[in-house]
């Protein structure tokens, strides 16, 4: 059964990484990048900006302690525990992965941390501003910000998967910390997200999306 589920997730791996062209090796090398969350993130805080000082304080102290939980246990217990290759790095695929920029990533894999923290991020600030625009833009992000480790050669799609577990576990740990204490603090009212919020970050994700993809056209 595990022989079976490593050879779908290499194949899976294969196919997703073979689909490969100048063009595309730039905008997931880009998409893949932190600074590629700039943008996104300054929109959430000109949100909350607006909100005051200590409605922005929990905001951002949610979200860190969030990324920080989300990215702990990915890259400092279950990598260490799992020691699963990455595919740049395993011997039974040397030859066969295409590395962009010669970026080949650590040695291990399970879980993707990128796939957590973008996860923990995406699940997280959509639930504070429940509406459809920001939870759908965010997540569609978080699911490109996954794709683009699988295309640059990475991570299997099962780190992918395990990242996402993980990912969506530290948003909802922290979240419900968050409505408990936070509206205790600030007052429901005061922690309501509008809907013009939620376009608000849903426009930004639109944006980051077109930003790189121009900027990819200069990396070919």
């Amino acid at each position: 059964m595990i022989d079976t589920l490593q050879s779908l997730d290499q194949q899976w791996l294969l196919a997703v990484n073979g689909m490969h062209n100048g063009y595309l090796d730039a905008f997931m090398w880009e998409v893949s990048r932190v600074y590629s969350w700039a943008l996104i993130l300054v929109a959430v805080l000109v949100v909350n900006v607006r909100k005051g000082w200590r409605q922005t304080l929990c905001f951002v102290l949610a979200v860190a302690v969030a990324v920080l939980l989300a990215d702990q246990v990915a890259s400092s217990i279950i990598k260490p525990l799992v020691e699963r290759l990455r595919p740049t790095h395993d011997p039974s695929l040397a030859g066969l992965v295409h590395v962009v920029r010669d970026y080949r990533g650590g040695m291990y894999g399970f879980v993707s941390s990128h796939s957590a923290n973008a996860f923990a991020v995406a699940v997280l600030v959509g639930l504070m501003m429940p509406h459809r625009a920001a939870m759908g833009a965010l997540l569609a992000w978080a699911c490109l910000q996954c794709y683009s480790r699988m295309y640059l050669g990475v991570h299997y799609p099962g780190d992918i998967v395990g990242g996402m577990i993980v990912g969506v576990a530290a948003a909802m740990a922290v979240y419900a910390a968050w409505r408990r204490y936070a509206t205790r603090m600030l007052g429901e009212s005061d922690c309501a997200y509008s809907s013009r919020d939620s376009l608000t970050v849903a426009a930004a994700v639109g944006t980051s999306m077109v930003v790189i993809a121009v900027a990819a056209l200069t990396g070919i």
